[in-house]
């Protein structure tokens, strides 16, 4: 017997071992030895097979399965609890692990989508067991040493509780009442409030009930102030500790009392009045008194394991069960007040997911946004980010201001029905679709629908009057009608808002969902984003750096699928994507290197596979653009107006003033700003570093920036701005990836040139594709011919560590797709990938100069087809290497061999490098000091013309009264 054979007996017997322990149907059984097999013959599976089988069970008795009564149910009943002991897996490991197995058996979306929520369901949970601890502390008495309880008969039940029982029934009735609610079980902030509610209602039966006051901690801030004497006595009515808790807890009122009484007390009633918890119905007291608290407590406890089984959710009791540590996998905090050790791994682990799950990643493109150091934990940040969407709708109204009324009505065609219809439209839109995914009974799902719709909509005519303002100060005094009537650009606008809402209350938001829901298309969807940060100048930082990663999810994904008008814009425009130097301004390319110096190189081969592939291997700032709404919805853009102003004035024929302003903020020193006389009002508008430095200390004017040549003319419009932003994305991610590579500057120019070509004259191959799937591949390719090698491996290791990075990038990679006839189910077309057929098939906009100009018109089979009713696509895909052999050398080759001298096809000379987009420093946008003032504040530039060095007036703001200092000198 061969070691191998040897190795699947073991694993076989294991298996089945784990499946009597489990009592696991034969089916199911079957179904995951299936997956266990084909995926260990084609990947290395690290670590204890008998976890990797953990997952197989898992995916296996998770799909749904008739009942006997109608329809499906979530799985055979077989708890996720018994499945990570009977492992002797923690729950930490099994969602590092869960998350490799899925890549590896391309499990469906709809299964991954449920298996994150457990997972954030879960972390949410953990986070908030660590604060429950520290505030049950606060409120009860610490438990003395005290021999567990024995088990008693149901006449022998009658005794007091202790303070461990209280703390386990009231973490019980929480974890009950939010896997009831599944609109808010993985929502941090509504979840907390809700542990706020249990923590209120356990307090007031302990203060009302008198034989149970001794529960409580008499150093409690929250008590009344006559607890202590002997005669007292609670006074009649009912008794909230609500806004007490939040007050001490870092709660929000308002928040809370929402919760309370939209979600708790309903369902308390409910527990209360199928005798569930026994006492008095109407005042829901009495569950801690002696003779109701046994029968509470052990019902509770059955209809809550009763809710598990039948959900297939996680059992969040191991929080507070003895082997809490083992079967978490990370110490827990204990109610008797041991610290936790935080320099074991399985913290350190626990602490990874936990980030993982709660935090947003900062794009490359906003690494300029250091993390909040006052945001010290997942619930504080998640309260503070809610406190500061109030805060920005402080005052706002769900409705359009007297302003923006006015500003409506002077428009040629008053757009405010046309508005108000639509938001009525959407809101029913928004509200059906959470009443479609409740699960908790009518009107819960509708209460935070209406609660998330409410705050958007307030939001929308905010920022909509801000946009408005911000386009007339562009266009002066033209009418507005034309963008204002544009359903596109409201409809996302929208979306927008209603996103900004959803990630504040529950980061890392919905997106793309909220896209889906309301139908809107990504690639219009992504117009409106930028105009909103630049419009309004009171986002804070978390929400910037979400629309960044939302507008990063576009421009690298959504905008190419194969239903996007975004092809049907390309096609509009010609068939022509722009060039890099067609939509970059000058000053943000680098030189060019010189095309010259080849090194040896070799012809390209197909790749092999390395060993690499194992399971265990582990906004701003997109392009900043002064373009109205006009430009964004319109492509080509229409002509200027002659009344139109620029939004950044030319600063060479006015004589500034210069204003320096001084404020302490980490990495940033002065903000220089200039004051251009005779454009209407006096506006600041932001002057660049080398111009302050110029001004200050040299009397010589800087160099110009080189000027563009009059053979590649800037292109404008909205495929003009949305090719800018891809090049810029795609040049950030590159540099980072070469940086890491040790790829020198030389061959990372070829690589972009490579890039660049593929973009614009093999443009399909990003249809339903990735753009880090098409930069990873020009990075081994140009690699390759030049003989300067690297794996697929460390080039996908290196990817890895940037934080958009996902292994469905580079694991699953669309080969080719078939379409077959739903009508009849015999007719197959196969769409053809641009490897076999690129001129005639693919959206090959731009013949290659190496080859002869194609003027035939992209197949009917290669158009996708807009009924979806009548269509249905099959895939086949397969890992990056399988898309680079298969699929991206072929239409590549003859470029890449232009640089290869042993090719017979290489020429003369090596073609010319596409020139780089340069590092830009600095944000994309002015802040407004004040709403009452045209002050402005914005980073150093990093290029623009030199000025003399006017008169200045210098600003230095500290933490104290802030000062003002005028003279007649410049200042640094």
């Amino acid at each position: 017997m061969s070691d191998e054979d040897e190795f699947m007996q073991k694993a076989r017997t294991g298996f089945e071992d784990l499946c009597r322990a489990l009592n696991m149907d034969e089916e199911a059984s079957s179904e995951a030895w299936k997956s266990y097999e084909n995926i260990n013959r084609n990947y290395t599976l690290e670590g204890s097979e008998l976890h990797w089988l953990a997952c197989a069970l898992y995916v296996a008795c998770r799909s749904s399965v008739p009942t006997v009564g109608k329809g499906t149910a979530e799985g055979n009943y077989v708890s996720l609890t018994r499945i990570l002991r009977c492992s002797e897996q923690s729950l930490v490991e099994f969602f590092s692990k869960m998350k490799k197995w899925q890549d590896m058996a391309s499990v469906p979306q709809d299964f991954r989508q449920s298996t994150e929520k457990l997972e954030r369901n879960f972390t949410v949970s953990a986070v908030i067991f660590k604060k429950y601890v520290p505030i049950f502390r606060s409120i009860f008495k610490a438990p003395p040493e005290e021999p567990p309880r024995v088990h008693r008969s149901r006449k022998q039940r009658r005794h007091p509780c202790t303070v461990s029982e209280v703390f386990n029934f009231c973490w019980i009735l929480f974890i009950h009442a939010k896997g009831n609610f599944p609109m808010i079980s993985d929502d941090l902030v509504n979840s907390y409030h809700l542990l706020l509610c249990a923590l209120d209602l356990v307090f007031t039966n302990a203060l009302l009930c008198n034989a149970r006051k001794d529960l409580l901690n008499p150093d409690f801030r929250g008590l009344p102030e006559e607890f202590g004497s002997k005669d007292y006595r609670p006074a009649p009515g009912s008794y909230c500790l609500l806004g007490k808790l939040c007050e001490l807890n870092d709660g929000l009122v308002l928040e809370a009392k929402g919760v309370k009484e939209h979600f708790w007390k309903p369902f308390i009633k409910m527990l209360f009045h199928k005798r569930i918890l026994k006492g008095r119905e109407d005042t829901l007291t009495g569950f801690l008194d002696p003779m109701n608290f046994g029968d509470s407590f052990s019902s509770l406890s059955r209809v809550y394991e009763e809710h598990v089984l039948s959900t297939g959710s996680l059992d969040e009791r191991i929080f507070t069960g003895e082997g809490a540590n083992e079967d978490i996998g990370t110490p827990a905090p204990c109610l008797s007040g041991a610290p936790e050790n935080q320099d074991s791994a399985a913290y350190r682990l626990h602490a990874s997911l936990t980030a993982t799950a709660l935090k947003v990643s900062t794009p490359l493109s906003s690494r300029r946004y250091p993390p909040d150091p006052r945001l010290s934990s997942p619930v504080s940040s998640a309260i503070q980010s809610v406190g500061r969407l109030h805060s920005l709708l402080t005052g706002a109204t769900q409705g359009p201001s007297a302003k923006l009324t006015q500003i409506l009505r002077a428009c040629a065609r008053d757009p405010s029905d046309v508005i108000s219809t639509r938001l009525k439209e959407m809101f029913q839109t928004f509200c059906q679709h959470y009443e479609d995914q409740s699960l908790e009974g009518p009107g819960m799902g509708k209460d935070v629908a209406v609660k998330f719709f409410r705050l958007g909509e307030a939001l929308y005519y905010k920022m909509l009057e801000a946009i408005v303002e911000r386009e007339k100060m562009i266009l002066g005094e033209a009418d507005l009608s034309g963008i204002l009537e544009q359903d596109i650009f409201h409809g996302s606008l929208m979306a927008c808002c209603l996103e900004i809402v959803i990630f504040s209350y529950r980061p890392p938001g919905d997106f793309p969902n909220i896209l889906n829901i309301f139908k809107i298309q990504a690639y219009h969807f992504y117009k409106v984003i930028e105009v909103l940060v630049r419009a309004e100048q009171g986002l804070f930082r978390e929400v910037v750096k979400h629309l960044n990663h939302v507008e990063e999810t576009v421009v690298e994904r959504l905008a190419w699928g194969s239903q996007s008008p975004l092809w049907d814009s390309l096609r509009n425009s010609k068939g022509q994507v722009p060039t890099c130097q067609e939509v970059m301004p000058p000053r943000y390319l680098e030189e060019s290197e010189a095309a010259g110096g080849r090194s040896n190189s070799s012809p390209i081969t197909p790749v092999t596979r390395g060993p690499d592939l194992s399971a265990n291997s582990t906004l701003k700032g997109v392009s900043p653009s002064p373009t109205g709404l006009l430009d964004r919805y319109n492509s080509p853009p229409s002509a200027v107006a002659p009344h139109r102003r620029r939004l950044f004035v030319d600063t060479t024929d006015a004589q500034p003033t210069l204003v320096t302003v001084q404020i302490p903020l980490q990495g940033i020193t002065f903000f220089p700003l200039q004051m251009i006389p005779g454009q209407g009002s006096t506006t600041l508008h932001p002057i660049s570093a080398q111009a302050l430095t110029g001004a200050i200390s040299s009397p010589s004017p800087a160099p110009k920036p080189p000027s563009r040549p009059a053979s590649v003319p800037l292109r404008k419009g909205s495929l003009s701005l949305f090719f800018r932003k891809v090049y810029h994305l795609a040049s950030l991610r590159l540099r980072d990836l070469c940086s890491q590579l040790d790829i020198s500057r030389e061959l990372r120019q070829k690589i972009w040139s490579c890039f660049e070509y593929s973009l614009v004259h093999c443009t399909e191959l990003l249809m339903n594709r990735h753009l880090d799937q098409l930069l990873m591949c020009a990075v081994y390719v140009m690699a390759k011919v030049t003989r300067e090698d690297r794996s697929f491996q460390n080039i996908m290791k290196c990817y890895r560590t940037q934080p958009q990075a996902c292994s469905t990038v580079y694991r699953s990679v669309l080969i080719s797709e078939s379409r077959r006839n739903l009508s009849d189910g015999s007719k197959v077309s196969k769409l053809k990938s641009p490897s076999t057929k690129t001129q005639e098939q693919g959206v090959n906009l731009r013949t290659p100069p190496s080859t002869p100009s194609s003027t035939s018109t992209p197949s009917t089979t290669s158009t996708p087809s807009t009924s979806s009713t009548s269509l249905m696509d099959q895939e086949e895909r397969g890992d990056l290497i399988c898309f680079y052999n298969q699929v991206y050398i072929t239409p590549m080759r003859p470029f890449a061999l232009r640089y290869s001298l042993s090719s017979p096809s290489a020429g003369a000379e090596s073609p010319p490098l596409c020139p780089y987009p340069s590092v830009r420093c600095g944000a994309a946008r002015r802040v407004q000091l004040s709403s009452k003032h045209c002050v402005y504040v914005s980073p150093h530039g990093t290029s623009g013309p030199a000025t003399p060095p006017p008169p200045a007036t210098t600003y230095t703001t500290t933490s104290a009264t802030a000062r003002r200092t005028a003279s007649g000198r410049s200042t640094a």
